[in-house]
This record gives C-alpha cells, structure tokens and sequence, in this order.
C-alpha cells in the first residue's frame, strides 16, 4: 500500500526533467521565487499526533503548529531582529525554539543565542537559562522525553566556564548539576540525561575527560596537542551504559564510523565508510543503546541504515520517488508516524505524513505549493580538472528552452568556505538565473567539505589564490565545451560567494563583465578579528592559519575593501542590517573605499530587519528584482 500511494500522491518527475525542453518555460516572477518556504525544520510531537515547523504569517517568520489531522493552526511569533536556528518538542505539549540575534559587548558587536519555551497550556513563551550572561544560550544537551526537564550547558557570565543545569519545564528553575571546572567548555549527555564527558583547551593542550555513569568523578583520560595525530574524534551520541561506542574520524584521509572506547579513547574496526565521501553524521536508536544510521553526501545527501526495518522502508520510498530525495525528516517516538520530505533541485519539496501502523501515507504540506515544478530546470554532476590538475566536482544548471551552446553563464559559488559545499538540491537563487536564460555553475572547490581531509586542506591559505583559480578554471572547461560564451560571464554569491564574486570582478576583469554580493565578506582581515570574539585562543590560531596559510602572507592584497581602486567591473552590494555572521560594517567599509578611490560603478542596498539572508519575502523579491535588472544592463541573457 505505501508504494502505490507514494507513487500517486507525489508529484511525478516528467520527461521535461530529463532533457531540455523544446520550448522555453514561462518566465518565473520575481514575486513567486522569493516566496519563502511556506514551512520548514518540520518536526513531530514525541507521541505523532502533532506537528511543529517553521512558517509565515504575512510574510514574517513564525513557529506553527497544529494536530496532524486537523487544520486549524497556532503560532508562535519570534522576536524582532533575530534569526531563526531550530526547533525542538520537550514532551507533546512544548516547543523549544533557539533564535541568534546581535548584541554589544564590551564594545563591539557579538552573537548571541537566547533558548525559548514555548508552553501550549498558557500559549506564552518564555526566555529560559541567564539571558545577557552567555553567548551560547541553547547548548541543550538532554531533553526529558516526557517533558518535564531539559540539561543546559551555560555560562554564568561571559568570562567563566560553563556548567550544566537541570531547567524545570516549564517555570524555568534552573540547578546546577555539574560545576564548571577549568578548562571544560563543552559537555555532552547520553540518552538517558547522565553527563558522561568534557572537552577543552589548556596550555596548549586539548583535554578530555569522562566518567561512565552519574555517581562517578570526571577523570582526565587525555591531553594532546592540537597537532598531535588523532587529536580530533567526532562524538555525535554516547552510547548509554557503555564505555564502549563511536566515533567520526579521518585518520585514513576520509571522516569515516570506527568503534570507539571513550574511557581509553582508542579507536577500533572501521564500522562505515565511502571511498570518496566525507560520512557526516550517525544516530543511535531511540534508546541510545546501538547504532541505528549514517548519512553522508556525494552528489546528494544519502542515508545507511543499519537497522533492518528503516532499511526496507528507505528502500520502498526511493523505489516509490524516483527521481526525489526521500527523507525521513522527523518521527514520533515509538517510529510508527514519520514526516517524509522529498525533494529535487526543480521540486522546492512535499511533506508527507507517513502512518507505519495503517501503512498508509499522504500529503502534509507543500514548501512552495504554487511554484510549478515544470517550469523549473533541471541541475546536474559534473567534474572539471583546475589548472593544477585538481579535479572539481560542480553543478551545473542549464536554461530550459535553449541550446546547450554559447550561453550567458553566472558563475555562483557557495558560501563558507570551508567545510561548506553545494550539493543537488532546490536553490530559488539558482532557478532565477536558469530561468532568465542563464547557465548557472555551482563548483565546491578546493576546501569544500565532504570530499575528505585532502582536498579540504588544500584550501588552506588559497582563499583569492587557488580557491579562486577554481572558479575561473570552471569557466574555461565551459567555454572549452563550447556551451558557454567567454564574454558573457558575470559571478554571483553571497557571503564567502559574495567575497569571491567581488574578488574575482577585482582580480580578473578580462573574465567578468559583472559581480554581485550579498552580505559578503570585502576585508579578511577585519573579519578574522571579528571571528576570534567567537574562538578561544587555540580555536583562533588553527583558524588563522586556516585562512592565512603562510603567516607573513598579507590578506589584504586579496581582500576587496583594501583593493577597491582596482575594481573595473559593475557591482551590486547588499546587506543586512542586522546580520550578526558578516557584519555589514564589511559592506559599508567597501562602499567607503570605492568612494574615496574616486569609483561610483556600484549599486548598495541595505535591508532594514534582516541577518545573514533573507526571512523577509518582500526584501527577498527586492533583491530579485534588484538582480534582474543588473543583470539584464550589464550582462544580458538575450
């Protein structure tokens, strides 16, 4: 029954996504592209009779939530000038919900979390933890399954360690459970609420410590040095009961499962890894007693299961979805009710509600319900060689209705850049450009994560260099194919994006007839100091030197704002005003460098309310519209 009815109610991937269309689709408004996702972070209650997402409410973000068989919804509204991070249930009749938002301290501008409570009895929220005290306000480390309690990690002032507190749901009370101790700054719980371990810097060493049950002391089992093989284990769960468990490491070139004994901190066998692909993460059953998945990426993201039941069921719904993603995205406690998100670079994604019991399934929600998938276009692997020799593995999308020769191409890297990569998967930004007739090249290069410890170190003090050179080279290998035209390229990003789109029109004027930025970084230097308020000291050294590579090497000869007078090229600038990732200071200091170098040939916006992207839809058609017309002047799609 599951497989006849998933192949009924999904939507079907036709034939016009398997080849370019004939005819060019229908343009897409700007208005319709910015409709942000009518709902997102879906999630349901422990007991599945609930669901909880974010949504909309005239255009501003807002918590939703409602029985799953009934329409009738209530919101929760977030605070103003803050930024959504995620949403999580304590028992069936509360919500957690963690929000960033900018703050000042001593001087200069900070980031902070703030963990909310939202109460279904009452209908209040309620700021839970010491506000104003910690940047980090939503460390949750275990939630009671039935609601009662949660464990916080938590500073008591910004210049202490934290401790851990038992916060009573929902008044808040907040007591200490474990003490902060020197130089403990992360804490981790198993599934049953014991903290088993803690990790931090001192003199220069990395220190672990660890106990096995809730009446032991913590005991120091190491101290290395950062430099030292091994020194970093990836611990996503701890088994509970057991000193025996797993963890993420890349000591064989790719981060890969191995058993793992937290007491001896030795790893053991291999359990699971890919040959060319990063595994990203693993779960543990909803006991937290044996492994339960993994997922990783290779041009998609991917599941393994190693239970034998979730196994079929992913097996039925990619047998039922061809063509989409199928997720399991969230799942009441006993498994017998799923929400299944599938998805597809030209499908914004479906919600389905998946009742294991009945064995039936049927559709919850659309995240862009009036977006029609057929005038979408379709995104693909490829892989080009870089001049060294490296090879980049990209995406490209090409414009529906045209020939695959001498297009118009926006060249758009992703953000980071580190650690960060693009994948197949639905980019508004992305079917804006195909649809206006442009071909559009997505490289993860070097430093991208996911492609193992090799080709993420080689990223290592290339930011304007090889990182670069990437980009570019993906161009060549384009035009070499003779599908797109040299003289029509212009480069589009945002944040690390929007630094290499103002690089690359800085740098390599010959190659781009324009650039467009979106709160992007223009001085990394600035940024670098502005990241360390976030690092402690050894975190910021590696991370230094992450960026900088050779330590006499200059940032400023790559930075944009220090390079202004160079700048031949039209560029578009935008920001937002509250965005606390990359300050707009970045943009404003550039504007100010432009101007003082006599240079006029850019366009600014600020947008009033909005952090690091968008979560206004109005501000989002803006910068749309904003986009087509300097797009359509400087480097028309024909």
């Amino acid at each position: 029954m599951l497989l006849a009815l998933a192949a009924a109610i999904i939507r079907p991937a036709t034939a016009a996504a398997q080849t370019t269309a004939a005819i060019p689709p229908a343009r897409i408004s700007t208005e319709e592209l910015a409709r942000l996702p009518e709902i997102s972070n879906a999630a349901l209650s422990p007991d599945g009779k609930s669901i909880a997402f974010l949504g909309r409410i005239k255009g501003r973000q807002a918590i939703l939530y409602r029985a799953v068989d009934q329409e009738a919804m209530s919101r929760v509204d977030l605070p103003e000038k803050v930024d959504f991070r995620w949403l999580r249930w304590a028992g069936n009749d509360k919500l957690l919900i963690s929000i960033e938002r900018s703050s000042r301290f001593m001087n200069v501008d900070v980031r902070q979390t703030v963990l909310l409570l939202h109460d279904f009895a009452t209908k209040t929220n309620k700021a839970l933890g010491r506000v104003g005290r910690s940047l980090e306000g939503d460390d949750v480390l275990f939630i009671d399954p039935d609601g009662h309690y949660l464990l916080l990690s938590m500073q008591s002032d910004m210049f202490d360690y934290p401790s851990v507190f038992r916060v009573s749901l929902p008044d808040g009370a907040m007591t200490e459970l474990i003490r902060r101790r020197a130089p403990i700054w992360e804490w981790y719980a198993d599934d049953t609420g014991i903290v088993r371990a803690g990790v931090g810097f001192e003199a220069g060493k990395l220190k672990f410590y660890y106990r096995r049950s809730d009446g032991e002391k913590f005991d120091l089992i190491a101290a290395v040095k950062p430099s030292d093989e091994n020194a970093y284990f990836q611990i996503a769960k701890i088994v509970t009961g057991s000193d025996e468990g797993y963890a993420l490491s890349d000591k064989n070139g790719r981060q890969a499962l191995y058993r793992f004994n937290y007491r001896t901190r030795e790893l053991g066998e291999l359990v699971y890894g890919n040959d060319r692909y990063d595994i990203d993460d693993y779960w543990l059953n909803l006991g937290g007693t044996a492994l339960e998945g993994v997922s990783y990426t290779d041009d998609r993201d991917r599941v393994e299961w190693f239970d034998p039941v979730n196994k079929k069921l992913q097996g039925q719904l990619d047998r039922a979805i061809p063509g989409r993603e199928a997720w399991v995205a969230s799942r009441s406690r006993d498994g017998k009710q799923m929400l299944v998100l599938a998805t597809a670079p030209d499908e914004p994604g479906l919600y389905y509600f998946l009742d294991r019991t009945a064995g039936q399934m049927s559709p919850i929600a659309a995240m862009q319900r009036a977006l029609d998938p057929e005038r979408l276009a379709v995104t693909r692997a490829v892989h080009y060689a870089a001049r060294d020799g490296t090879d980049i593995p990209a995406y490209l999308t090409l414009p529906k209705g045209r020939a695959a020769k001498g297009l118009p191409l926006i060249v758009y890297p992703h953000g980071g850049p580190y650690g960060v990569r693009d994948k197949l998967e639905y980019d508004p930004q992305v079917q804006f450009f195909a649809n206006r007739g442009y071909a559009v090249l997505q490289p993860n290069f070097r430093g991208s994560g996911g492609y193992g410890t090799a080709f993420g170190d080689a990223g290592i003090g290339q930011i304007g260099r090889k990182m670069q050179d990437d980009l570019d080279d993906g161009m060549d290998w384009l035009v070499k194919e003779g599908i797109v035209d040299k003289g029509r390229v212009c480069i589009v990003g945002a944040s690390y994006g929007g630094y290499a789109a103002m690089w690359g029109a800085i740098r390599n004027p010959e190659r781009y007839r324009c650039a467009a930025s979106l709160a992007g970084v223009a001085d990394l230097k600035a940024m670098l100091k502005y990241n360390r308020r976030y690092l402690d000291k050894e975190a910021g050294k590696r991370w230094r030197a992450r960026v900088t590579g050779e330590p006499e090497f200059d940032l400023a000869s790559v930075s944009p704002t220090q390079q202004a007078a160079r700048l031949q090229r039209p560029l578009l600038i935008a920001h937002g005003e509250d965005d606390g990732t990359v300050p707009i200071g970045q943009s404003q200091n550039l504007i100010a460098a432009l101007k003082a170098a006599g240079n006029s040939n850019f366009e600014y916006v600020a947008y009033k309310e909005e952090g690091h992207g968008f979560s206004n839809p109005v501000n989002l058609k803006d910068w749309f519209d904003r986009l087509d017309a300097f797009l359509a002047k400087h480097n028309p799609a024909g």
